[in-house]
């Protein structure tokens, strides 16, 4: 009896030299972002709304407290309920394997130690990094045409999302030549909404921003707010982050790593022309 024959694959030029350059310049900064990020936290580890900050009316906080046998306890609390999470935030251990109070544990934060000072200066250095590189792609985006061709949604796409929809939860995944409309939403999503957010919040906190452009303070409320949303923000594009790597996996690690690293991505010779 013949063995069935192996589907028939085709190679295709799917990203760019600007997209795979954006790609591995957001994920290298985006790292150092939310590590240094996490030190900067770790000064004040609450988030409030408004202008006042004190822990009595904070939205979360990551405090620790001792019992009645003198160990340390962390306690996060939300809102109004609060959690033991002893080990990882309000109170973890440090490299001599100490339980200290600390917001986010040392392995979490750069550097792992208590600096505050050096945190703000990873910090800012790759949130300019990352601003520089974003204008960089935005003007060689439009210029090349990739926005219009690759990332802009065509309104067949839209009806067919329903679809899209089923056979990502089914992990179905057709490896067309363009992006899916799913993969067409949420980078627009990150890239007009999320990081000029981010951008726009970090902004905010900074008191010489805020002399120089008071409307920006006033459009999110306070310092305290920007910082929350400063924060939640980030807490997305981590969540983002998390979903675009299982997908990686789930579609095919090889051939997704292939396209981001050469921009060459093997497809279905019948989805070569497919716009969704």
């Amino acid at each position: 009896m013949p063995e069935p024959a192996e589907p028939q694959t085709e190679i295709v030029y799917r990203h760019g030299w600007a997209t795979r350059i954006w790609h591995w310049l957001n994920a290298f900064c985006l790292f150092f972002l939310l590590a240094s990020g996490l030190q900067i936290f770790n000064a004040h580890p609450a988030l409030y709304l408004g202008t006042q900050s004190n822990f009595s009316n904070s939205l979360v906080s990551m405090t620790a407290m001792r019992t009645g046998d003198g160990s340390l306890r962390g306690i996060t609390e939300i809102g109004s309920m609060d959690f033991d999470t002893t080990g990882f935030l309000g109170a973890s251990r440090d490299s001599s394997g100490a339980l200290v109070a600390r917001g986010f544990p040392a392995w979490a934060t750069i550097p792992s130690y208590r600096d505050l000072a050096t945190g703000r200066i990873v910090h800012f250095f790759f949130a300019w990094v990352l601003v520089a590189s974003g204008l960089a792609y935005v003007c060689v985006s439009l210029f090349n045409g990739h926005f219009r061709r690759d990332l802009i949604p065509r309104r067949g796409e839209l009806r067919a999302m329903p679809r899209a929809i089923g056979d990502h939860l089914r992990f179905r995944f057709g490896r067309e030549a363009h992006y899916n409309i799913l993969q067409k939403l949420s980078y627009l999503i990150v890239i007009l909404g999320l990081i000029p957010t981010m951008v726009a919040t970090g902004l905010a906190m900074s008191p010489g921003m805020d002399a120089a452009l008071p409307w920006l303070l006033d459009l999110f409320g306070g310092r305290q707010s920007a910082r929350t949303l400063h924060f939640m923000t980030m807490s997305l594009l981590v969540l983002f982050f998390v979903v675009h790597i299982v997908m990686v996996l789930a579609a095919g690690p090889i051939n997704e790593m292939r396209a981001i690293i050469t921009g060459r991505y093997r497809v279905r010779p019948e989805a070569k022309g497919e716009t969704s």
